[in-house]
């Protein structure tokens, strides 16, 4: 159920503007849970977001501390959910408990009911098929629980793990957004490990409740995929892109 904070005046009597906020809920699938982020997570965090495909497609801080993981696992990702701004998960193996990535609900629109997703996976966790069975159970919370309408996904142009997600989960294409995002590469000579900021396109790819109904009735998913992360417009409290981006 939809928490629906009651509307509330200010001090000279005008009346605010009603939050409305996910609920705290943990969502299992055949071979993971998707939770909040707690205190444990902080090692694993600090480890995933230090690999180099993530610090190469998202905005995430460089190097990402200790003390940043520490500040998004107990502060946060929470308030992403609290202050009405979306929901992010802790995606976790069911068997082993072990962090396998995150999704992240961002840009969430009340009013239209829709929201944009983004992603990271574990380096070790790639080409199991996780992040496109951690994002697909997410937009079935989603559109079946929440009743949201659409779903928002945005990759950068040369991200292909990405994409293969977006495609997997029964994701629409809808166009380009020329030069709308950074990405982080390597000079081709370089010697001491510096990263370059170089702008790229992004693919926006949409997901309504009547794609995953006709994925679902023809048996369409096959549930593997590569790495991938999702991108968004500006990073977000975890250092990866988020809002505007995501993933």
């Amino acid at each position: 159920m939809l928490c629906l904070r009651p509307a509330q005046r200010s001090s000279n009597g005008m009346e605010l503007r009603m939050t409305t906020t996910f609920p705290d809920v943990t969502i299992s699938t055949d071979r993971l849970v998707l939770r909040p982020f707690d205190g444990e997570d902080v090692t694993a965090l600090a480890e995933m977001m230090n690999d180099e495909h993530v610090i190469a497609w998202t905005s995430v801080p460089h190097p990402y501390t200790h003390a940043d993981a520490d500040a998004w696992a107990t502060r946060d990702s929470h308030a992403e959910r609290t202050e009405g701004r979306g929901i992010v998960f802790a995606v976790a193996e069911f068997l082993t408990q072990r962090l396998v990535g995150i999704v992240h609900l961002r840009n969430t629109n009340w009013r239209t009911r829709s929201a944009e997703v983004g992603y990271v996976t574990a380096p070790w966790a790639r080409g199991e098929g996780y992040a496109s069975e951690s994002v697909l159970a997410v937009a079935q919370w989603l559109f079946h629980d929440q009743r949201f309408e659409r779903l928002e996904l945005r990759t950068a142009a040369d991200n292909t793990a990405s994409q293969q997600v977006a495609q997997k989960i029964g994701c629409i294409s809808e166009g380009v957004l020329r030069n709308a995002w950074m990405v982080r590469t390597r000079p081709e000579n370089g010697t001491d490990g510096s990263w370059t900021d170089t702008r790229t396109d992004l693919i926006v790819w949409s997901l309504l409740p009547e794609d995953i109904d006709d994925m679902e009735e023809s048996d369409g998913y096959n549930g593997h995929d590569d790495y991938g992360y999702g991108r968004g417009a500006r990073a977000g409290a975890g250092g990866y892109a988020v809002g505007a981006d995501w993933s």
